[in-house]
């Protein structure tokens, strides 16, 4: 038996189709019949389509998910449940994936078929939603209050013509709750079987009707507490597991661990003082006695041997354990408020409104800044021991004033170092997002009800407050390291023997000597001086005025011919504002330049629907439907996006349907204005590793070209890259404002298949739709794997133009190594998949079995991709990535629920297809697509509901009830997310958790 949902045309301007009653899934159909109220001409309206009619089926994919859905997931938030439907593909921000993020941090975003967050329109009742992300569209989840929601639509292929830009992969449409009369209030608790990741929740959510039943007004009230989760608090995260292929290139090693591989950033640092290429001539200090000593008297000539006494370079045991301070999954608190009314003034004229209020915040913590002299001595990373008049810097061991020589040529005896700032703490930041979004407007009925009306004004505005701490403030401590002795008590302390700065200024604004040397060495005194507070801020807003009008014509032998039409003006402006020192890259950091800029659109679209034969044999319904939108953006002008639909029901059991769709996304603010921000990839493979003086084909030639590859060829033999090098790699990425729009191109075809004629299978739902989307003019910045590929392995120039290379090497990277690769948006690449969707869904009841007033319902719904390309450029090869880790060729997920008087029970299984590494990471080291592969991976969820009472529910609920581990994808490998060992974006890394709730209903 189905459940329908339908909703006057003038209470909304969009509702959804019907979904099974107790679907406690996606709904693999939306599809609408005629019910009580559609046969007295109540007009509805499905998403997929501006046009209200009483009877309407669903020519596009549409998929819902309901609140039976909602309540048997225990989710804290939307995203959770959202994202084990395989018609979503792995999400760009979610609480496992954005700790080391300069924004974003906690954000929870939506991605239907990975086709990127910003081509997936995301909706509330219809109506745009500002952005939770400055420069983006990208509409951040954690301000959808989840106990608010009544249902969801997913709707996939283009629908930009119906929509506006950005619905290119799809639209996501939360429909909130109305004219709900009542209170409804739940709490709920759960944890991990470890202990940690505490997560709470309580929600209240209130309505009643006004006296004259003229009017109904709703408020919800929501707070929601994840605690986070730390690296350290999982055995198989507590080290970092580096992959040892990337050390040896053997691919007999690949997804080998060389367990424990630390970071070469010792705390007590490694000082050189001659310039050479290798460690062996190195200090540090021993790390048990504290004692200063050349790395060779430790080790026999190197500071890189793991497991050695004092392992100054200390890849090894005895380095920095970074894991033991990042962050598998960041915390995140929220405060929510939700509002919704309406009112019937005047008879056949409503005013509605909607209001939602959230406040997020979270945190990030990694480990201690890993600072060398050349973050603060940018053009050679040598500190000067001496000044000209020959004082020596007091602070600096004797043994290295003695061994130490001029290094670059300015007179002055230097030495450079390396060196793990723990005295500075972990970098930490706290982030605090305020999003509020508020709707007012009008809708009614003209002529008998023929036609339907709204008019409407959206305003929403999103805040961010972020601090950061950690970082080091590298104009003060170049003025720091510069220190003499008082030999004439110029700080007045009474001491002619303790070091000062050399700079009077300097030591007029504070100045404190900074001594470098040994752990321990940072006193308060220096911190206070030296540290760098970060600061972010942003503001974004969006204000739309729309309205809507549909209706039929006329009617013809089919049916009334349906229309559809309406307008909206948009403006939407973002702003970024960092500190001073973020913005000059003067904090040891990544440079990020501030980003302002805005547009505004207007645009108009109409609709129209056909029936051309119904109730005739083979034709129990034939109709086609098309739309189109103009659109005049302030930045690349006008655009236009169209769209055909096509439904052939031959009889009552089955209906094919079919749709074209020509959409369009204009570049955002983001995009066109983002100022150029510094980022550190990682990894990146240098195609120049082992070339020698001779061979290696083109690829040798373009590399020995470079003066700098050329002389770290001269001295190693073979062209030789330290760990330093490898992790030492930057670039920095930026808008461009000469953008103009993405096309894409969506086929879809399919068939419903509704048994209803055969008794037994009256229940029982089959859909399935093939799916072709094609992007072109796709904004991208290239892959900068792809960029040095194209560089050095065929010569390209323009790809050249954005990598720079060290000339000479100074006392932390070597001559010849990647120093940038930049990478800046344009509309040069191409975007295209290819799959398949498929779902079925069945409800029966047991009394067959005994079991009177019993039911079982089950779902399923099944994604098979045959073909997920990019092209960096027109003319470039695709680089396939379907059946990769995070876009596996097979996934799906399976529901099944029984009822029985008070009692529900449900089980949700989720699986991911084995997986691949990426090819172009296998094709780096001379190996096949697939050189590496990941099983596939089950998980099984399942919730309990009692009701006590008419009013009072308690339940139970356990997730990944086989607590299977996150998959061990170790560093250096390309989907493994920092900190975490594994695709965390993909795999679950909690492993087995419960919770426990109850409901409360008057």
């Amino acid at each position: 038996m189905k459940k329908t949902f339908t909703l006057k045309a003038s209470a909304a301007p969009l509702a959804l189709g019907l979904a099974l009653a107790a679907s406690p899934a996606f709904a693999q159909d939306a599809e609408t019949s005629t019910d009580d109220g559609a046969e007295q001409g109540e007009a509805i309206i499905v998403t997929g389509s501006r046009i209200a009619s009483a009877t309407v089926t669903s020519a596009a994919p549409l998929q819902v998910v309901d609140s039976q859905a909602i309540a048997d997931s225990g989710i804290t938030n939307i995203q959770e449940l959202l994202l084990e439907n395989p018609a979503f593909g792995t999400p760009a921000l979610s609480r496992t994936n954005s700790a080391f993020l300069t924004s974003g941090t906690g954000v929870a975003t939506v991605d239907l078929r990975d086709l990127g967050s910003d081509r997936t329109l995301v909706l509330i009742n219809g109506r745009r939603v500002v952005a939770g992300l400055p420069g983006s569209s990208t509409v951040d989840l954690n301000m959808i209050p989840t106990q608010f929601v009544e249902r969801v639509d997913v709707l996939t292929g283009g629908a930009s013509a119906l929509y506006g830009s950005d619905a290119v992969a799809g639209v996501v449409n939360f429909v909130y709750r109305q004219d709900f009369e009542g209170i409804e209030a739940n709490a709920q608790y759960g944890i991990t079987e470890e202990g940690d990741d505490n997560r709470y929740q309580a929600n209240v959510t209130a309505g009643v009707n006004s006296g004259d039943g003229r009017g109904n007004i709703l408020v919800h009230f929501g707070y929601s507490n994840e605690e986070g989760l730390l690296s350290r608090e999982r055995e198989n995260t507590f080290t970092d597991d580096f992959d040892l292929f990337r050390l040896t290139g053997d691919p007999a090693d690949f997804g080998t661990s060389s367990a424990p591989f630390f970071s070469s950033g010792p705390p007590q640092g490694r000082f050189d003082v001659n310039g050479s290429a290798t460690s062996a001539d190195d200090f540090t200090f021993d790390p048990a006695t504290g004692v200063l000593r050349p790395c060779f008297s430790a080790n026999g000539g190197t500071c890189n041997a793991p497991g050695t006494a004092f392992d100054g370079q200390a890849i090894g045991p005895d380095g920095f354990n970074r894991q033991f301070f990042r962050t598998l999954a960041v915390p995140v608190e929220r405060y929510l408020f939700s509002t919704a009314g309406r009112y019937e003034f005047v008879d056949g004229v409503d005013f509605f409104f909607e209001g939602t209020y959230s406040k997020t915040s979270s945190s990030r913590e990694i480990e201690p800044f890993f600072l060398s002299s050349g973050d603060i001595f940018q053009s050679d990373g040598r500190v000067p021991i001496e000044d000209a008049n020959g004082n020596i810097n007091p602070l600096v061991p004797a043994d290295i004033v003695a061994a130490s020589q001029d290094n670059n040529g300015d007179g002055l005896r230097d030495f450079s170092f390396i060196r793990r700032i723990v005295e500075f703490g972990p970098r930490e930041g706290s982030t605090d997002r305020d999003t509020f979004r508020f709707v007012v407007g009008f809708n009614g009925s003209l002529f008998d009800d023929q036609f339907t009306w709204d008019l409407s004004y959206n305003y929403g505005t999103t805040t961010e407050n972020q601090r950061s701490s950690g970082q080091i403030n590298t104009v003060n401590a170049r003025l720091a390291l510069n220190a003499i002795t008082d030999t004439m008590d110029l700080d007045g302390d009474g001491s002619t023997t303790d070091a000062i700065c050399a700079d009077a200024d300097a030591r007029a604004d504070g100045c404190v000597p900074f001594n470098v040397f040994g752990v321990g060495s940072i006193t308060p005194e220096q911190l206070a001086y030296l540290n760098a507070e970060g600061s972010f801020q942003t503001d974004i807003t969006q204000q739309v005025v729309q309205g809507n009008i549909s209706g039929s014509l006329f009617d013809l032998p089919a049916g009334p011919v349906g229309i559809a039409g309406g307008f909206e003006y948009r403006r939407e402006t973002s702003e970024e504002d960092l500190d001073a020192l973020t913005n000059a890259g003067l904090n040891a950091g990544n440079a990020i330049g501030d980003t302002e800029g805005q547009f505004d659109v207007i645009e108009g679209y109409v609709e129209v629907r056909v029936p051309i034969l119904a109730d005739t044999p083979f034709f129990e319904l034939l109709e086609v439907g098309g739309s189109v939108r103009v659109a005049d953006y302030s930045t690349v002008g006008t655009v236009t996006s169209y769209s055909g639909t096509g439904t052939w029901q031959p009889v009552e059991d089955i209906r094919f349907r079919g749709t074209y769709s020509r959409s369009v996304r204009a570049p955002n603010v983001g995009e066109l204005f983002s100022a150029q921000s510094q980022t550190f990839p990682s990894g990146l493979t240098d195609p120049c590793t082992g070339i020698g003086a001779t061979g290696g084909g083109a690829t040798g030639d373009n590399c020995r070209a470079d003066a700098g590859v050329a002389a770290n060829i001269a001295a190693n033999g073979i062209f030789t890259l330290t760990q330093p090098d490898i992790q030492g790699i930057s670039g920095f990425n930026g808008g461009n404002p000469n953008l103009f729009e993405e096309t894409a191109d969506t086929f879809t075809v399919g068939a419903v298949i509704t048994p209803r004629s055969i008794n037994a299978l009256r229940n029982l739902t089959i859909t399935a739709d093939y799916y072709d989307i094609e992007i072109t003019d796709v904004i991208a910045s290239s892959p900068r794997q792809f960029t040095l590929d194209q560089c050095f392995g065929e010569g390209n120039q323009a790809f050249c133009d954005l990598v720079i290379r060290r000339q000479v090497g100074d006392g932390q990277n070597s001559a010849g190594s990647i120093e940038f690769i930049n990478a800046f948006s344009s509309n040069g690449a191409v975007l295209e998949t290819r799959g398949l969707d498929i779902t079925a869904s069945y409800r029966t009841g047991l009394d067959g079995l005994g079991m009177e007033d019993a039911t079982l319902s089950a779902r399923v719904s099944y994604n098979h991709i045959f073909q997920y390309d990019f092209q960096p450029s027109t003319t470039a090869p695709a680089d396939p990535a379907d059946g990769e880790i995070g876009t596996s060729d097979n996934r799906f997920t399976a529901n099944v629920a029984f009822d029985k008087g008070p009692l529900r029970w449900s089980w949700t299984g989720t699986y991911i297809g084995s997986a691949s590494e990426d090819d172009q990471f296998c094709a780096a080291f001379d190996l096949d697509p697939g050189c590496f592969t990941q099983g596939a991976e089950f998980y099984l969820d399942t919730q309990i509901n009692w009701s006590i009472n008419d009013t009072f529910d308690v339940y139970l609920g356990a997730d990944n009830v086989f607590d299977n581990d996150a998959p061990n994808l170790l560093s250096g490998t390309t989907f493994n997310v920092t900190g975490t060992d594994t695709a965390a974006d993909v795999y679950d890394i909690f492993g087995r958790r419960y919770y426990a709730g109850v409901r409360l209903s008057f």
